[in-house]
């Protein structure tokens, strides 16, 4: 090409691009109808600007031909000031197509996703971005109804720089889809996202990203995650799962996310520069390894305290010629230049049953820092480990170690650096492991600037007193009061006729302990609703006024179920004569309501028909619970005919953290033994993940009944005096051998016990 023909295309180049400058327009819009009138006449360069305000019921299709250098866009007025609510979404359908400002709230989407980068299979967004946009709890009411916040289709786009928090229901927060030739080897971007709290879900599909799935794990996606803060993703056992191949998950920030990044199916993806900071939070986890040609490094991992599939660092056994949904062999992993530091459990060959029994071959574990303060080696071996090379790694002296070679122990003092990070001291140490060039991606560089990261759960007692002396002032406060807020109640007697319900965080308490007296004519004195946490201190509950019905109790949540996870705390109360007719239970909980945390303390319990604790509403057997921590310690209960806790999770799923039950030093005498208490117990426990029961003094009551179900449970019972109570059964449902509990220094007898 000559000189000249050069000069002469570059000028059209340019005039081409002045010309669309000169003719691409801003479109104001209003209404939805507006909108609609202007979508046909977009072309290259042309914007859609949305009015300030609130769009109820706007499902927006985003259509057009945009160019590299001239993308089409629909912007908000004013950042943070479009506020999409009630049933509306996003599709998006074209090329190069940029979206920005928007938020979604105060609703949930009418289709299966917020966001789609499409309008329908045939009709995908290639090369088209989404940026500075948040969603915040935007969440189907039924929180077992699935639906995705976004869904990325079709090749090379972008979803950038937006804030994502209060994902509550079923269903993938971000999900890659590689259904179909046209969205696989898709080169999409996921980067400088906060990914705000996403509570436990309580059942599987509680992910925050996922990249494909098992049944296209072997086609190749190209998706990079860069440049993400994951704040307190607790959803499930799996906050990133990467289930396709040649994926880069890269120089992200994990901040007390209970859970890993899984690679669960799909070969060759690299996770590189990822920090993990778990700060000793229960159920911290780092990476999970599966599959082929892996390479893990220079990440660095602190204070993770998970365990098995949740482990600071796990490689697992495979199940031979593996169905492309199962376990395929780890081969070919390369782990290298990797800090551990205070990760409590590395597990090796784990899932080793009889099924996954392809242990991992062809692997190298290299250049690593193993530091725990404590000494305690972090290894577990499950099975035959020799495909797995250690070499070259360092740590300070640990004790119980397995790995007997490829580990070189040495006086290690760490100090931390300007980037936050610990590292050795001695220069020759400090080859081992993260390079000090590693930057943790800040909170504060992610998601957007105009819209705040607040916390999500209001503290107990955070807010104001009121201190009370009637019953129909004690309404008005529940109806008034602000989340925080803490109702004191005056001296007497309070008969309450109706039902209370508490849909923010309050605390009710006596002023003088248990001389506040409450009594209800309603079939229930509490109702927990959606945005409810209950505290109960110092009071005098009796059911005495109650009706002469059956199924009372003094609290329950919302009938039809609950989207947002609850907290109750009762402590040094009196709770009695729930005996008006049979099962007049204390606490009930209905199907698809969730509890964070039931906190229950020196308390004193008597005369009760039915169930104290009834957290066994989930019996389709899916994996779903209705509590993840269940803690009563120092109560004392007497003639409760039901048992103290019924707590059930059914099923074979092991994608979920809970339930974990601490029962210690409580005395129970006559509990249990109704006619009615079908599962003939006082503490029945059907596939609790963690149980703990100590220093516990039973009389006369009903055995402890504990079902083991999967997910490897752990539970120990010891130190506690079982007169006339029977022995505790621990019954393993699926896996074959002796009951896994541990039961040690429990004193067992019949009749009279004067110590």
């Amino acid at each position: 090409m000559s000189v000249k023909i050069q000069i002469l295309t570059a000028c059209l180049v340019c005039l081409l691009s002045l010309s669309t400058s000169a003719v691409a327009k801003v479109y104001p819009v209003s209404n939805q109808q507006q909108y609609q009138q202007v979508l046909p006449k977009l072309i290259a360069g042309d914007t859609v600007q949305l009015a300030n305000g609130v769009w109820q019921d706007f499902e927006i299709i985003f259509s057009g031909q945009g160019r590299e250098d001239a993308p089409i866009s629909l912007r908000a007025e004013t950042k943070g000031k479009v506020i999409l609510s009630g049933q509306s979404n996003l599709s998006l359908a074209g090329q190069y197509l940029h979206v920005s400002g928007l938020v979604f709230k105060n609703g949930y989407t009418p289709s299966s996703a917020v966001i789609a980068y499409r309008v329908n299979e045939n009709q995908l967004a290639n090369h088209s971005r989404v940026t500075e946009v948040v969603i915040d709890n935007y969440n189907n009411p039924d929180r077992h109804d699935s639906d995705h916040w976004v869904a990325l289709y079709g090749q090379h786009n972008r979803f950038d720089h937006n804030h994502l928090v209060g994902k509550r229901n079923k269903g993938v927060t971000v999900t890659v889809r590689l259904g179909g030739e046209a969205n696989q080897q898709n080169h999409h971007r996921i980067d400088g996202n906060y990914f705000g709290p996403r509570p436990t879900l309580g059942s599987n599909g509680g992910e925050t990203i996922r990249i494909g799935t098992s049944h296209h794990s072997m086609s190749e996606s190209f998706t990079v995650v860069e440049n993400n803060f994951f704040d307190r993703c607790d959803g499930e056992v799996e906050i990133i799962s990467v289930k396709a191949g040649a994926n880069r998950i890269v120089n992200n920030t994990f901040f007390e996310s209970r859970g890993t990044l899984t690679l669960r199916h799909g070969n060759g993806n690299v996770v590189e520069n990822n920090v993990f900071l778990g700060n000793g939070v229960d159920h911290t986890g780092g990476i999970r390894v599966i599959n082929r040609s892996q390479l893990i490094t220079n990440n660095y991992l602190e204070g993770l305290t998970g365990y098995r599939f949740g482990s600071g660092f796990t490689m697992m056994n495979g199940v031979p010629n593996s169905a492309i949904n199962r376990y395929h062999q780890v081969v070919n992993a390369n782990v290298h230049h990797n800090s551990f530091i205070n990760v409590e459990h590395i597990d090796l060959a784990a899932g080793s049953d009889k099924e996954r029994s392809a242990v991992p071959i062809d692997s190298r574990i290299s250049d690593n820092l193993f530091f725990n303060q404590n000494n305690q080696a972090p290894f577990s071996v499950f099975d035959d480990i020799s495909g797995i090379r250690f070499s070259n790694n360092i740590a300070n002296s640990l004790e119980n170690n397995v790995i007997s070679q490829g580990i070189n122990t040495a006086n290690i003092k760490l100090e931390r650096a300007a980037n936050g990070l610990l590292y050795p001291l001695d220069e020759q140490q400090a080859k081992f492991g993260v390079s000090k060039n590693l930057t943790p991606v800040p909170k504060a560089d992610t998601g957007v600037s105009w819209y705040p990261k607040t916390e999500p759960e209001v503290a107990f007692d955070s807010g104001i007193n009121h201190t009370l002396a009637s019953v129909d002032s004690l309404y008005h406060a529940i109806k008034l009061a602000q989340n925080g807020d803490v109702i004191v109640l005056a001296d007497g007697d309070y008969a309450i006729d109706k039902t209370l319900m508490i849909n923010k965080t309050l605390t009710i308490k006596a002023l003088n302990e248990k001389a506040a007296k409450l009594t209800f004519s309603k079939s229930a004195l509490f109702e927990i609703q959606n945005g409810g946490n209950l505290k109960l201190d110092g009071l005098h509950i009796s059911g005495e006024q109650s009706p002469d019905s059956v199924g009372n109790s003094v609290v329950r949540t919302s009938k039809w179920g609950m989207l947002t996870n609850y907290r109750f705390r009762l402590t040094n109360s009196d709770i009695s004569q729930l005996n008006i007719n049979h099962s007049f239970h204390f606490f009930d909980s209905s199907n698809h309501a969730f509890a964070n945390q039931i906190h229950i303390s020196h308390n004193r319990f008597s005369n009760i028909s039915g169930d104290i604790f009834r957290l066994d509403k989930e019996t389709e057997d899916l994996g779903i619970y209705n509590a993840e921590y269940l803690t009563i310690n120092h109560n004392q209960f007497e003639q409760i005919d039901g048992a103290v806790v019924k707590l059930y999770r059914g099923g074979t799923d092991e994608s979920t953290f809970g339930p974990h039950l601490a029962f210690n030093h409580n005395q129970l005498k006559n509990v249990g033994i109704g006619q009615r208490n079908k599962a003939s117990a006082s503490v029945y426990l059907h596939g609790v993940q963690v149980a703990e029961l100590s220093h516990n003094h039973m009389i006369d009551s009903a055995k402890v009944v504990i079902e083991h179900t999967t997910g490897e449970p752990i539970s120990n019972i010891t130190h506690n005096q079982f007169i006339n109570s029977g022995e505790p059964t621990v019954t393993e449902l699926y896996a074959k051998g002796k009951p896994t509990a541990y039961m040690a220094d429990n004193h067992i007898s019949t009749g009279v016990d004067n110590h």
